[in-house]
């Protein structure tokens, strides 16, 4: 198990992303640093950038996580726990603010875009947040001497924020914002994780079936529809895949005895 507490200093962290957002947004620096990223993004191939967005989806997250199933389920429940934290959040926040999108004031072709036109709803940037979410969760919910590695996490993560601006769907402020505001969502996870009583851990009990249903419906989802763009098609099958083999050796868990 995790540690039990978070320092003060680590609860405090998330406002550093959400002071620069205040900057970028009040020094009037929205639409040059958008277009600037946007632009020097553009030397990367488009299916880069929607392979990272689809990291920072809820279903894409989950469907790459899943194998934690057998591997780490309290770390696993600490990410399932935050994705509801954060969808609750997020659907929250979005239409309450309801800020534009850089489509929305921008003229058209004077910025790269990927995938289907979107005006509304920008602050905070629902893929960010979902990614630094889901890496708080994952990182915090893992013993501290054993957490070194997946500082990887929030590369990635970071890499899914820049991948909004990339494919021309959300502006600076939007990013820096919802990092902030995820990463607190994923401590919460992480704390709420701990109270889980391990034997509710185990793979023939009802928690662990719970998340294998959720794999299976994942999957339908996963191969019944598109998630944020087109390119990103192989990746679901492939995600698929990765659920498929993950349930199969979670059905053979069943029959194993646990002392």
């Amino acid at each position: 198990m995790s540690d039990k507490n978070l320092s003060l200093a680590t609860w405090l962290l998330p406002l550093l992303p959400l002071a620069l957002a205040g900057f970028t947004y009040f020094s009037g620096l929205q639409t040059s640093s958008f277009l600037l990223i946007n632009n020097f993004c553009q030397i990367i191939p488009d299916i880069i950038w929607a392979g990272l967005t689809f990291l920072g989806n809820g279903w894409g997250t989950f469907a790459i996580a899943f194998p934690l199933l057998l591997l780490a389920p309290r770390v696993l429940s600490a990410g399932i726990i935050t994705g509801i934290i954060s969808a609750i959040t997020i659907s929250t926040l979005k239409p309450f603010l309801q800020f534009p999108r850089p489509a929305a004031i921008l003229t058209e072709g004077s910025f790269h875009r990927i995938g289907e036109l979107l005006l509304s709803r920008a602050f905070p940037s629902g893929h960010t947040f979902t990614a630094f979410a889901i890496a708080s969760a994952l990182y915090f919910s893992c013993v501290k001497d054993k957490r070194s590695p997946l500082i990887l996490l929030f590369v990635v993560a970071s890499l899914v924020g820049l991948s909004r601006i990339a494919v021309g769907a959300h502006w600076l402020t939007d990013v820096f914002a919802g990092a902030s505001i995820g990463m607190w969502c994923g401590m919460l996870g992480a704390k709420l994780s701990q109270l889980i009583p391990s034997s509710w851990l185990r793979p023939n009990k009802l928690w662990p079936r719970v998340i294998a249903f959720g794999g299976i419906v994942t999957s339908y989802i996963l191969l019944t529809q598109t998630i944020d763009i087109k390119l990103n098609k192989p990746i679901q099958y492939a995600c698929v895949g990765l659920i498929a083999i993950t349930l199969v050796l979670f059905v053979k868990a069943q029959k194993t005895k646990v002392i």
